[in-house]
């Protein structure tokens, strides 16, 4: 969270892994990017400028639209830690949603998984006509992808665990 004062301190009580603003911008700079989210406050963006070649193509750059610009930095964060995502939609119409990292149990993909669908599913423009799912992909960053069968994602429950 990239904070000053009563911001930063309300960041790191709502349980933010790095607060600052000026040594967190140096280590930013240096190539050291070791977090999932950058939250910012409106005073820091001016300062966040210089780092837009850095933290833009990695998806990171803090935006309002996405809600990583926030006056109160400890809502943000609260958010952020239950699970808040950010869909992306580009040009020709194909969301791309992170689902988990390669250390999730098989139970805890399955499960966003499922969430996911179900949330696009939930928040279908009003606009759309026809066919909202015409095929449906997984894959790591750098992996190979799967393709998956759209008529089973529909219908697919994660399973509970068996306790």
């Amino acid at each position: 969270v990239l904070a000053e004062g009563p911001a930063a301190d309300a960041a790191r009580e709502a349980g933010a892994d790095l607060v600052g603003m000026a040594d967190l911008i140096e280590t930013i700079s240096k190539g050291e990017l070791d977090f999932d989210v950058l939250l910012a406050t409106p005073p820091a963006m001016p300062k966040l400028a210089k780092l837009g070649k850095v933290l833009g193509p990695k998806g990171l750059m803090p935006s309002p639209k996405a809600g990583t610009v926030s006056t109160s930095p400890a809502d943000a964060v609260k958010e952020f830690k239950a699970g808040k995502l950010e869909f992306r939609c580009d040009k020709q119409g194909i969301v791309h949603v992170p689902l988990g990292k390669c250390d999730f149990t098989e139970e805890a993909l399955q499960g966003n998984l499922a969430a996911v669908a179900q949330t696009i599913e939930k928040n279908r423009p009003s606009g759309c006509k026809g066919k909202l799912w015409i095929s449906a992909t997984l894959s790591s960053t750098m992996g190979p992808a799967i393709k998956l069968d759209v008529s089973a994602l529909k219908a697919f429950t994660p399973e509970a665990p068996a306790a």
